[in-house]
């Protein structure tokens, strides 16, 4: 159930990220939840791997770099989803960004925290 909500979260991130930042459109509610699984599979897979082998440019970077991998998984997952567009790497790097902190704050706000008392 748990998966499904975060699912479900990061559907209305992108959804809200698309309608924020110019360069990037989604064209329904399916494409958003097509491109969250799908950018949530590309972060899990191969953002994963490139996250490992650019670790020392990440270090030397101060942890910069890792915006320029995210923006292009969301380049990357917007050429496999119809109906997710991203226009270039600038709308791909905000939208990045903006996607983490949305995705964030949404999951603040609506799922419990797991601490045990």
């Amino acid at each position: 159930m748990r998966l499904l909500l975060h699912w479900v979260l990061s559907a209305v991130a992108v959804w809200i990220v698309a309608h924020v930042v110019p360069g990037i459109s989604v064209s329904g509610p399916v494409a958003a939840l097509i491109a969250a699984l799908v950018i949530g599979l590309i972060n899990a897979t191969l953002g994963l791997l490139l996250k490992i082998l650019t670790f020392p440019l990440t270090l030397l970077t101060l942890g910069l770099f890792w915006f320029v991998i995210n923006a292009l998984m969301l380049e990357l997952a917007a050429a496999f989803v119809r109906g997710f567009e991203v226009r270039g790497f600038v709308p791909a790097l905000i939208g990045a960004v903006m996607l983490s902190l949305v995705s964030s704050v949404l999951q603040w706000l609506v799922m419990p925290s797991r601490k045990a008392s």
